[in-house]
């Protein structure tokens, strides 16, 4: 299986252009995340840990919450479908939402739980500890009902759809079977950013996108080079029996696997990293809007690619606007046919 390797031209600035023309139903865990900003001077008499002097404290958008936000400040249209807390944490998150104009119609509300909660406590650029508020216990029934029968009212003006799974108990079987079954005959694309303990409920979509210790967890083998992303990619495609596979490997960038056999070969972008947090989110949220924007899904992997670059150069939870995304595209454009000029000269041509 030979690996292609791609880079972005300027086709590229005229899809992101497109973004504006799409919708996306996210469906998923929607939470808040937290951050407790400080400093340390010192360890505490009371035990070995630091104390931390808190500067000021912050709320964002997280988890599907936070892939709405990355869809948005892309430019494309959003709608929420998800669950939180009857208590003030979920009022402030349909707030946030609603600030951004998200369409937050398919937001369930349970009083038997709170709305999610991760607070991390940042010290120096550095996260000291976190702290998730939630409940694990099973999501009522119609909780799911009254997600999927938003999906159903409003399947007719969405171009795709992301499943932002991040283990809270939202994704089930009967919710994934019935959104499969629903983009089925339509030209929608159904992705997911998954949770190893829930890979066998993916079946029949259209991409999931893993990072490589996911990947690897979910078929038994570890990823170390490129004969074991092979095999792990093509395992997952079986298994799944889904259209792409995009497993994310941090510094070694993406790998984009087609059940035709095709891999393609994506080359990190980013500077430096600083956090990681919410960059699976950046990558599910740019590759799903550029596909529903029309974006070929290689070409939607390496425009995901070029955001994911952008938000781990921040601390914490962050996103990227489409005039940012078409900055760095075009600096890489420029820079690639400033190279290949310098290689002709070298060469006499």
């Amino acid at each position: 299986m030979e690996i292609e390797k791609l880079y972005p031209t300027e086709k590229f600035l005229g899809l992101i252009d497109e973004f504006s023309r799409a919708t996306v139903l996210v469906v998923g865990d929607v939470m808040i995340d937290e951050f407790i900003w400080g400093k340390v001077d010192r360890i505490s008499p009371e035990a070995p840990v630091p104390v931390v002097e808190v500067n000021r404290i912050t709320h964002r958008l997280g988890g599907a919450a936070n892939v709405a936000h990355n869809i948005r400040a892309l430019g494309g249209r959003v709608l929420v479908a998800g669950m939180i807390g009857a208590d003030d944490k979920g009022g402030q998150l349909v707030d946030m939402l609603r600030m951004l104009d998200v369409d937050d119609d398919g937001i369930q509300t349970d009083d038997k739980r709170p709305t999610i909660i991760k607070t991390r406590i940042i010290a120096h650029h550095q996260q000291v500890v976190r702290i998730d508020r939630e409940s694990k216990d099973p999501i009522p029934p119609r909780v799911t009902d009254g997600i999927l029968e938003y999906a159903e009212s409003v399947i007719g003006d969405v171009h795709a759809i992301v499943l932002s799974d991040y283990g809270k108990g939202l994704i089930s079987e009967r919710l994934v079977d019935r959104l499969v079954k629903l983009v089925k005959g339509r030209d929608i694309i159904l992705s997911v950013d998954p949770k190893v303990v829930n890979f066998p409920l993916y079946r029949n979509v259209g991409v999931v996108t893993p990072n490589h210790h996911e990947a690897g967890e979910a078929v038994g083998i570890k990823i170390v080079d490129d004969e074991t992303l092979l095999a792990v990619g093509g395992k997952l495609l079986e298994m799944l029996s889904c259209r792409y596979v995009l497993i994310t490997h941090g510094e070694r960038g993406m790998t984009l696997f087609g059940d035709d056999g095709s891999v393609v070969q994506i080359p990190t972008v980013a500077l430096e990293v600083f956090d990681v947090t919410g960059a699976g989110d950046t990558v599910i949220s740019a590759l799903t809007l550029a596909a529903a924007a029309g974006a070929s899904m290689k070409d939607a992997a390496i425009i995901s690619n070029y955001a994911a670059g952008e938000v781990v150069g921040e601390v914490g939870t962050a996103v990227v606007t489409a005039d940012r995304l078409k900055e760095v595209i075009n600096f890489a454009i420029t820079a690639k046919e400033s190279l290949v000029t310098r290689q002709r000269k070298g060469n006499g041509t």
